[in-house]
């Protein structure tokens, strides 16, 4: 028994050391960009809200900001895919990352809030366009061997360099306190740690300067063949895109107030709630990266099925256990179960489209996983004001039933058949 694990060990880790090793010279500099520009943006998402905080915002105001970031994403979806497909990748990730950075950097240097608002429009439109340039970019440098691979990669280290962000955030503002003669919870000390995130910024960029794109014939470039293709093939509107974005309304439902329920529910002080979100963050890193061999050995649409499946009872503990640490047990592993298909399903998607639409796909991919954050937490204010925790968790679970449900009808039970985006639902 144990020979027959250590045989299967080894052979997985054999597989995925040639899956790397298999890794094109662009995506290798992809994956170093996605691992700086995560550090980067895990210490944005610790320090930003503290630092508006110290300026004087309301939480009503941080939360407007998020939404007219997440609303221009959702907006501009469509037309920055279309503007992928006339500049190319390597321009639309390099201007991409230059926006996040220019618009961080203005925030912290004039932060009153029409600057504030405007500069997050310019942040939504930068997460648009990298957003939707990924998933096409991968697919080109990339093959049919090592594909699935890539994107977990790519998404695993993102998510684990998050997590060291986190780690390394909660201690810039003291460490600049000292240089700005202020305390670690000063407006001077933020700013600093701000300014040193859009530094790693702008490191994140000269990766992206070394790829070389290739180049993609005027035919497959056409002005009208996305929007040609979407006109023909109406099942992408449906089969591919419907599940995850009833995902996403669940999703946002409930995550964005996972911080207030440890909080009001369990009496969980702040060190304490962002030590779990650190931690969360890794175990779905993790769960990415383990994800390809997984999708190797039963199938991606399955993978996706069973491991949303297998979520939903620690959803249910998540919400109704008695004791914190049995909830916080949960919320780990609902994480990595949840959120290690997200790369398997992408390649699944992007790879039964035609390489002049993929653009035009992963547009549609980030629009539906953008609306629920968009739209959703309103709903959910509404709810917990009047009736709590409960029913939010109650709606998120059944959405996310739905949801599996559609994977399984749409993918898993027509596989005899291959699934295409021109099947109609």
């Amino acid at each position: 028994m144990v020979n027959h694990f250590v045989w299967r060990a080894r052979r997985v880790f054999a597989t995925y050391a040639d899956r790397l090793a298999a890794f094109q010279p662009n995506a290798r500099l992809y994956l170093l960009n996605a691992i700086i520009g995560g550090l980067a943006m895990g210490v944005f998402r610790l320090l930003f809200n503290f630092y508006l905080l110290s300026l004087g915002f309301e939480k009503d105001v941080v939360g407007n900001l998020i939404s007219a970031s997440s609303l221009t994403a959702l907006i501009s979806a469509l037309p920055m895919g279309y503007l992928v497909d006339r500049i190319g990748h390597k321009p639309a990730l390099v201007a991409g990352g230059m926006a996040l950075v220019v618009a961080l950097s203005v925030m912290v240097a004039v932060p009153i809030l029409p600057v504030l608002v405007a500069m997050n429009i310019i942040l939504g439109l930068a997460q648009s366009l990298s957003g939707v340039t990924t998933g096409p970019f991968l697919m080109e440098n990339s093959t049919e061997k090592e594909r699935v691979y890539l994107f977990s990669m790519g998404m695993g280290v993102t998510m684990t360099a998050g997590f060291v962000g986190n780690w390394v955030g909660g201690y810039l503002p003291t460490w600049f306190s000292g240089l700005v003669g202020d305390g670690p919870t000063s407006t001077a000390a933020y700013a600093a740690s701000l300014y040193a995130v859009g530094g790693c910024g702008l490191a994140a960029l000269l990766p992206l300067f070394f790829m070389r794109p290739k180049k993609i014939p005027a035919a497959e470039r056409s002005l009208f063949a996305p929007f040609s293709f979407l006109i023909k093939n109406p099942g992408l509107m449906g089969k591919p895109i419907l599940p995850m974005l009833i995902t996403s309304i669940g999703a946002g439902l409930l995550m964005p107030f996972m911080n207030i329920f440890f909080r009001q529910v369990y009496n969980q002080p702040d060190p304490v709630i962002g030590a779990l979100f650190a931690g969360s963050s890794l175990a779905m890193g993790l769960g990415i990266i383990i994800a390809p061999p997984l999708a190797d050995r039963m199938g991606k649409i399955q993978l996706v099925v069973i491991t949303q499946a297998l979520s939903i009872p620690f959803f249910i503990l998540m919400g109704w256990a008695p004791w914190f640490e049995v909830s916080a047990l949960a919320y780990f592993i609902r994480a990595g179960l949840m959120n290690m298909t997200g790369p398997v399903y992408q390649t699944f998607v992007m790879e039964r489209a035609p390489q002049n639409s993929r653009a035009m796909v992963a547009s549609l991919v980030s629009m539906a996983n953008s609306f629920g954050w968009a739209f959703s937490p309103t709903i959910s204010g509404w709810i917990q004001v009047n009736y709590g925790f409960s029913p939010v968790f109650i709606l998120t679970i059944l959405l996310y039933l739905i949801s599996i449900y559609f994977y399984w009808r749409f993918f898993w039970r027509k596989q005899a058949n291959p699934v295409t985006f021109a099947d109609n639902v």
